[in-house]
Formats: C-alpha cells, sequence, structure tokens
C-alpha cells in the first residue's frame, strides 16, 4: 500500500484528540500570545489564564478549569507568584516545542553549485602556518624581540608574503580562505594577490558573502571573465555586462590581443557615455601601437575635453603618429639654437596663442592659477613633442650635450620640467639619464631637474640595475634625508651597492646623534626592501651604543631597537622564502 506522511502544520496539536483542527490551531496561537504577554508584563500584573487548565501531562483543555477554580483566580487560591512564574516558564517551554515540532518545512533551496577545482599546488605546512600567522597579524613571542617595538610588522610583510606564493605557483588552503578575503576586503593594496592565491575557489566563496563581494567586480557574473578566445562570451560580457566587468574585459582583451581590444572597443564607442569612454580609452595604454593612430586621431575630435586630453598623451607615445609630427613642428618653432650668439644658448620664444588646431590636439588653454598663459602652452607642446626631433634641431647634438646648453631668458627650468614629462611618457632611458645628471651633483646646481618626484618618475624608465646603482651614489653623496622618494623606485629587494649605501647611511646618521625618528620611513622600506642576506651585515648595530652629550635624548636605544626590528624582519623574510621553497629554515629565523 503506498501511503503519503503528512507534516503536522504549526500550533495544530490538540491534548484530547491528538486531532489537527482549524481550532486547534487557533486554540494554540491564543495560548502562546497569552504566554508572551504574561512573560512581557510581569505574572503579577497580569496572570496568565490559560494555566487553569494544565493537565498532569503539561497541556491545557481549551475552554476548562479544575474543579474548585474560577475564571478571577487562574492559579488558584494560595497560589505564590514564584509557583506561578515557573508554571508560565514550564508552559512556555512546552509551547515553544509544540510551535516547533508543528512548523511546515520550507521549499528546499536550490544545492550550491560544488567549488571548482584549482590545479595548483597546496602551500608546504611551513608556509600554511606561515599564512595563518601573517593573516592574524601576530608574531610568535620571541626572547629576541627584545623591547617593544622590536619585533617585525608582520602586515607589512603579508604583500611580499603573497607575492613569493604566487610566483611559485601555489595555491591557498580552504581553511584559509575566509582570513584571506577578509584582508583583502580591509586593504586595497592586498587585493591582486590575494585574490590570486584564493583562486577559482576564493571567487566561489566570495559569491556566498556579501561582505566578500569586491572580489566579484569586474569579473562577470558567474566571477570569471570569458576567455579572450571565447567570441561569444566576450561579446555578451562586453554588451550586458556591468561596467566593472566591462572595463575588466577590455584589459583582458587588450592583453591577449591589442587588434582585438581595439575592435572590441571600438564597436560600441560612440554609444558610451563620456565617463566611460575615458575609463575604455586608458585601456589603450595596453599594447599601444601605430595600429592604434587612426582610432586615437578620431578620438581627438571628441566632446568630452578629458578624453580628448587621453587620445592626445597616447598619440604622443607613438613618435611616428601624425600627432607626434604636428606636435614637433609647433615645438620647433619655438625652442632652437639662438644663431646670434657667440656660444650656443637655446632660445624660447612661447607660442602667443592657443589655436583652434592645437586645442583639437589636447593643448588645454587655460591655465591653472599661478601659470603663465604662454608658458603654460609651451610645456604642453614640448611634452608631446617626440624626444627625437631635438637631436636634428640642435645640429645632431646627444641629450646629455642638449641639457648641457644655456637657456636665455630665465626659461630653463620650464623647458627642462616638459623635457622630463616627455621623457617619462616616451620611456626614454637616454633623456632621462641626461636630466638626472650625474647622482653626486647636488641637485640644485645640476642639469636637468632638482626635483625629487621628477627624479623619481625619471628612475623608473631606467634598468633595474642602473636604478639600484644610481640611487646608491645619490645616497653615498647626500645621505638618507632627501632619498626617501627614489628608493621607492628601486627593484625590491635592492640590489647591491644600494643595500650597503643604506645601510652606512643609517650608521653614520646614527653615529652622527640624528634624531632617529626622522629615518623611520627609511628604515620600514629598508625592513621591507634589503635583501635578506644584508641580515648578517647589521648584528653589531643592534647593541645599545653610549649616548654622547650632543646626541637626542633616548635616540641610542630607539636606533638599537629599530635595528634589531630590522635584523628581526630580514631573518623572517629569509625564513619565508626558504618555508615557500620547501627547503630549511635559515637560522636565527625565530619569529
Amino acid at each position: 500500500m503506498n501511503t503519503r506522511a503528512t507534516t503536522p502544520g504549526p500550533y495544530t496539536a490538540s491534548s484530547d484528540t491528538g486531532s489537527r483542527t482549524s481550532s486547534g490551531t487557533d486554540d494554540s496561537a491564543r495560548v502562546w500570545e497569552e504566554l508572551v504577554t504574561s512573560a512581557l508584563l510581569g505574572t503579577d500584573r497580569r496572570p496568565p489564564t490559560v494555566l487553569a487548565g494544565t493537565t498532569s501531562a503539561g497541556t491545557t483543555e481549551p475552554g476548562r478549569t479544575e474543579p474548585g477554580r474560577t475564571g478571577a483566580d487562574p492559579a488558584g487560591a494560595g497560589t505564590t507568584g514564584a509557583d506561578l512564574a515557573g508554571a508560565l516558564l514550564d508552559a512556555a517551554a512546552l509551547h515553544t516545542v509544540r510551535r516547533r515540532a508543528g512548523l511546515r518545512p520550507g521549499p528546499a533551496a536550490p544545492p550550491l553549485e560544488p567549488a571548482p577545482e584549482d590545479p595548483r599546488r597546496p602551500l608546504p605546512e611551513a608556509a600554511r602556518r606561515r599564512l595563518d600567522q601573517l593573516l592574524a597579524g601576530r608574531a610568535a613571542p620571541s626572547p629576541a624581540a627584545g623591547r617593544r617595538g622590536a619585533a617585525p610588522d608582520l602586515a607589512e610583510l603579508l604583500p611580499q608574503w603573497l607575492t613569493l606564493a604566487n610566483e611559485r605557483g601555489y595555491k591557498a588552503s580552504p581553511a584559509a580562505l575566509p582570513a584571506l578575503l577578509d584582508a583583502a576586503r580591509a586593504r586595497t593594496d592586498l587585493r591582486p594577490q590575494a585574490l590570486r592565491l584564493a583562486g577559482p575557489r576564493g571567487l566561489w566563496l566570495a559569491g556566498l558573502n556579501p561582505e566578500w563581494r569586491f572580489a566579484l567586480r569586474g569579473r562577470g557574473a558567474a566571477g570569471r571573465l570569458p576567455s579572450p578566445e571565447d567570441a561569444q562570451g566576450v561579446r555578451a560580457l562586453w554588451d550586458e555586462g556591468l561596467f566593472a566587468e566591462r572595463v575588466a574585459l577590455l584589459a583582458a582583451v587588450r592583453g591577449a590581443d591589442a587588434a582585438a581590444g581595439l575592435a572590441l572597443l571600438a564597436s560600441t564607442w560612440t554609444a558610451e557615455r563620456a565617463e566611460d569612454r575615458l575609463m575604455f580609452l586608458d585601456s589603450l595604454r595596453t599594447g599601444l601601437s601605430d595600429a592604434d593612430e587612426e582610432f586615437l586621431e578620431a578620438a581627438l575630435a571628441d566632446r568630452s575635453r578629458n578624453v580628448r586630453a587621453t587620445a592626445a598623451e597616447l598619440l604622443a607615445a607613438l613618435p611616428a603618429s601624425a600627432f607626434a609630427g604636428r606636435m614637433a613642428g609647433r615645438a620647433a618653432t619655438c625652442v632652437g639654437l639662438d644663431r646670434t650668439a657667440e656660444s650656443p644658448v637655446i632660445s624660447v620664444e612661447a607660442p602667443h596663442e592657443c589655436d583652434a588646431a592645437m586645442e583639437r590636439d589636447g593643448v588645454v588653454p587655460t591655465p591653472p592659477a599661478g601659470r603663465g598663459e604662454r608658458s603654460w602652452w609651451l610645456g604642453q607642446l614640448v611634452e608631446a613633442a617626440p624626444l627625437a626631433c631635438w637631436i636634428g634641431r640642435f645640429g645632431g647634438r646627444t641629450p646629455e650635450e642638449i641639457v648641457a646648453l644655456p637657456v636665455a631668458d630665465d626659461w630653463q627650468g620650464e623647458l627642462h620640467a616638459a623635457w622630463c614629462r616627455a621623457a617619462v611618457r616616451q620611456r626614454d632611458a637616454s633623456w632621462s639619464r641626461a636630466l638626472l645628471g650625474a647622482p653626486a651633483v647636488p641637485p640644485a646646481t645640476g642639469p636637468g631637474t632638482s626635483s625629487l618626484a621628477e627624479r623619481a618618475q625619471l628612475l623608473a624608465t631606467l634598468p633595474a640595475d642602473e636604478r639600484a646603482h644610481w640611487v646608491a651614489a645619490f645616497v653615498a653623496a647626500h645621505g638618507l634625508s632627501e632619498a626617501f622618494q627614489l628608493l621607492g623606485v628601486c627593484a625590491v629587494p635592492w640590489a647591491e651597492p644600494l643595500g650597503a649605501a643604506v645601510i652606512d647611511a643609517l650608521d653614520i646618521a646614527r653615529d652622527a646623534g640624528s634624531y632617529p625618528w626622522s629615518f623611520s620611513g627609511v628604515m620600514g622600506l629598508a625592513e621591507r626592501c634589503l635583501a635578506p642576506e644584508a641580515a648578517r651585515h647589521l648584528d653589531s648595530l643592534t647593541a645599545l651604543p653610549d649616548e654622547e652629550e650632543d646626541t637626542a635624548p633616548g635616540a641610542g636605544g630607539y636606533w638599537s631597537e629599530a635595528f634589531q626590528r630590522l635584523v628581526a624582519t630580514l631573518r623572517l623574510r629569509a625564513a619565508m622564502r626558504a618555508e615557500l621553497d620547501g627547503g630549511p629554515q635559515p637560522a636565527g629565523a625565530t619569529v
């Protein structure tokens, strides 16, 4: 016989018959409401009448009372407040069970899709424990930690650990994914590396928690971008996706196939909003080539001034473009050699107007506050002109020789600043070297620029080894007080002789009695950027030095503490690297 089990509905059990009736449901709801009211108001103010018919089994027969009791005294004569309160709690417990047992089950939720497989290899056990420690942001107790502040800052080491783990192709353990996503949510600088380590399972988990929604932005509706080779998927997401998804998609397609990315952008360009066109246009920096010139030339006529300016900037990075030729012609009419001078001098005649053609090519006519119009226009023209045009303009001179020429009428600062911006934009290392000059020369008297910000940008165009040697010579000649920005653009870990130069400069500053907190920024950089092998050269600096009369009070203790932290951090970084490589932990790594 085939039978179907029925599920009891809420509040339907009847004590005397066990049948499910509408009146039983209503009575049970009434009983529960009265119990709640009495509990809220107090049994002394609102005695619950539903307790009057309580049987030995703890159930109430609706509408009945025990003999000898009246409705005026539902609890019975002589019942104390404590007895009544206890009876109320007993009845509430009973009805709670009845309410839960009588609930009808809701419709079953659809089962979750299983987490996708991640084929990458798992972390070694020591590295897995290290990640847990870094995510927790705490260091293990260590006798070597010394005074407060001498322990490594684990939060600052987490980005470096993530980079090392991703370089080695590891995946995070499933248990670490929630903490990893929480860390990425709190720190945007961690997100690219943290999400890469989390992998497809991290994205799957992020889809189950609204607080991790950031991980899905720009990755398609399912948290993953379609493959650039999936033409149908790319087209669907490009036509229907959210803005962030479309930006990420265009960047991915552009990175895989520059021509396909340009074609995708061009297919909807005229229908996009101005602010969206600006973001999409910026993606063309990846794989920029002469094949993009026609599209960028058309963008010079865009309705948005910001779009026109970005198109002009991109065209200026294409030395063979028609735009670059136009800018070179305009700049050449403004800057040249003064043929009447006894010795070579650069003469400058800034533009007298900003005509419509200049505006179309991205020249902004209105200068910012404090800038003259003519110098503002001149800087934009020189910045956009190909640097190669100046070689012929100045008779075949090299960039070093051109930069060394005097400039008439106090135009040198403006002209050299524009050349600096051009060298950075065009990634021209020869002009960057010329504008940087020799590192030992005082910045205020050397060629090119004295601005540390501009020098840092110029250094970024040089090869990593050359950059490290230049900054090392700068530190040796001028100390660390002006080197912070320059150190920030050097490749990590710092190549020699840069590391040795920084250590020597810190030692000199300590011995000179300098205020130690003035170098806290450089010390923090050293902890993250020095090669871990440098720790063996620092042990002698961790000792507490004798304080001289002319030193800042307590400076010696601070310097000792700072060097202890530096050594401990470098050894911890060496241990992290060894753990990820699966090798033995190096000596001295106690954190």
